[in-house]
């Protein structure tokens, strides 16, 4: 689904770089296919492995917590393609459809650490990273720490970076469509 009449195109293997060409044979090796959004990142030369190496960094955050992040994070930026790639992900995760979309309206009442966890992701989100002591305060208490906080920051700054690009540029979205809330 385009976005927009005017949306940008999305590279074939041939039109990007030979050392994206390696990238986009890892990638259909490892997942099945190249995501529209990594193909995207490859029209510039050195995007799409510095966008891959800031993904796979070692963190504090458990799979479920970062496809939790990145559903609010998606859904407050307004990101089609992030809600559905992340709905998708989040899914073979061990979160149910309902789940999802109760994360992505912005809490997770089935888990108190979760909750403090979707409010604390919405909050920095909407406020650019000027929390409440009161929200603050319930993700610490809920169990995370200041490490915890940094990965948190990382992982939003990651998804900010899709967010706005898939908003700027509308290609296609490669994902089963997530419902809109």
């Amino acid at each position: 689904m385009t976005t927009t009449a005017a949306a940008f195109k999305v590279p074939a293997r041939s039109e990007v770089s030979e050392s994206n060409q390696a990238i986009f044979d890892q990638l259909g090796k490892q997942i099945g296919f190249v995501p529209n959004l990594y193909a995207f990142f490859a029209k510039n030369e050195t995007a799409l492995p510095d966008y891959l190496a800031l993904q796979g960094r070692k963190t504090s955050l458990k799979a479920k917590e970062k496809e939790l992040v990145n559903l609010v994070t998606s859904q407050i930026n307004g990101c089609r393609y992030c809600q559905s790639a992340h709905t998708a992900l989040g899914k073979m995760n061990g979160f149910s459809h309902e789940q999802i979309l109760e994360i992505r309206g912005g809490s997770a009442s089935f888990d108190e650490k979760l909750d403090a966890l979707v409010k604390f992701t919405a909050a920095t989100v909407s406020n650019h990273g000027k929390v409440e002591e009161s929200v603050k305060e319930a993700f610490f208490a809920a169990g995370y720490n200041e490490a915890t906080l940094i990965d948190v920051v990382i992982l939003i700054g990651d998804k900010i970076m899709s967010n706005y690009l898939h908003n700027l540029a509308g290609f296609e979205i490669d994902f089963p469509l997530a419902p809109e809330l």
